[in-house]
């Protein structure tokens, strides 16, 4: 066996040193030179020009009609590799000669959750009080033909797609709708009218027709369209793109209603407090063709709202529910409602487990006061 001497192995150790070291930084260079690459790979993409995101209007063989994102129609190529287009597409073009480069796999321009309140309601009928017509008119026109379509058919007729509820503010017409999807176990989808009015032109449009997109793969639906008068106006000569944009709107709103059947597993329901502005192409035969009048309740209405939103309440026997529904004169059921808590409220404050009759009549006089405040602010506003 050989001996190493003592110098002998300290040039070994300097040339185990010296090749440990080469390997890291060969080690250290590869990890250079591949952070070299992916930025040189980065550099070329932000030297790339982007591509613009248009919808296919039209298909003609080998060539199609797009529409670009300020509402211009052009005729353009499409790109050899590019998968198969249909019109509704949404795909990326060329911004210079805008070829069709390829076909987003997506086509929803909205997120159109973002812009609907979609529930699967629990009121009862029970929960309502004072609109016992009503509810048996919303039943005939939305509940039978959801629940026994066979009826309609065997009978020859077909039901109305969908009905308009009309009346003052806070009489129930949302709390209809609600309980009418709750009673067929429907998907509830609420959107308010000027939700609809879009701020780019098409866009509303293509919100209106995700809408119903919506209501058709969550069916059997119930599209509720709060302050409908927004978008259903009657139609005048209009100069400004706002007005132009709000008639497009309304237009494919028309288009969705008069496409889908009668018997279809989607009703459409619409409220306003204006029916006298609506336009009449919204309310002919065929679309909203049934109409509800939702009025201020009488004095057994009230009473019986009454009893509806005090049946969980603890009060003293001299608390008369009748006189107090007479002393409510015109109030609406929303306001009713108010006067209940309120009433709560003022037992609360003085830490009671019990509400007294005073309490409901100074909720009662709140109510009032709160009511007529609004209203002279209304008319400052627009008087």
């Amino acid at each position: 066996m050989i001996k190493m001497n003592a110098k002998d192995a300290d040039v070994e150790k300097i040339i185990f040193g010296y090749s440990t070291s080469a390997n890291q930084i060969e080690e250290e260079n590869k990890i250079l030179r591949e952070t070299i690459n992916r930025l040189r790979e980065e550099i070329e993409r932000f030297k790339t020009n982007p591509l613009m995101v248009c919808e296919i209007r039209e298909v003609l063989g080998k060539e199609v009609i797009i529409r670009v994102p300020n509402g211009n129609e052009f005729l353009v190529n499409v790109s050899d590799n590019c998968d198969k287009l249909s019109a509704g597409d949404s795909v990326l073009v060329e911004q210079k000669n805008l070829t069709i480069i390829k076909r987003l796999a997506v086509s929803k321009k909205f997120n159109v959750e973002k812009f609907v309140i979609m529930e699967k309601p629990n009121i009862s009928w029970s929960q309502i009080g004072g609109l016992d017509k009503q509810i048996r008119e919303i039943q005939e026109v939305v509940e039978l033909p959801l629940k026994k379509p066979e009826l309609f058919r065997e009978i020859g007729i077909q039901p109305p797609k969908g009905v308009l509820l009309h009346g003052p503010p806070g009489t129930g017409k949302t709390l209809l709708a609600k309980a009418v999807a709750a009673s067929t176990n429907s998907t509830f989808i609420e959107i308010v009218g000027s939700e609809l009015v879009q701020k780019f032109i098409g866009e509303g449009a293509k919100l209106v027709k995700e809408v119903f997109q919506l209501a058709r793969e969550k069916a059997p639906a119930v599209i509720f369209i709060d302050e409908i008068d927004a978008i259903a106006c009657k139609r005048i000569e209009v100069g400004t793109s706002g007005e132009r944009e709000v008639q497009r709107t309304f237009m494919q709103l028309l288009a969705e209603l008069d496409g889908f059947k009668p018997l279809g597993n989607v009703k459409v329901i619409g409220a306003t407090n204006r029916k006298d502005i609506m336009d009449p192409a919204m309310l002919r035969p065929g679309r909203l063709d049934r109409m509800i009048y939702v009025p201020i309740p009488n004095k057994e209405g009230r009473l019986e709202i009454l009893r509806i939103h005090t049946k969980n309440m603890k009060f003293e026997k001299d608390v008369l529910l009748d006189a107090i529904a007479e002393r409510m004169g015109d109030f609406s059921g929303a306001e009713i409602r108010a006067v209940c808590t309120e009433a709560g409220y003022f037992a609360i404050r003085e830490n009671r487990k019990i509400v007294k009759r005073e309490d409901f009549l100074k909720a009662i006089e709140k109510v009032k006061e709160e009511e007529k405040a609004e209203g002279e602010d209304y008319m400052r506003m627009f008087g």
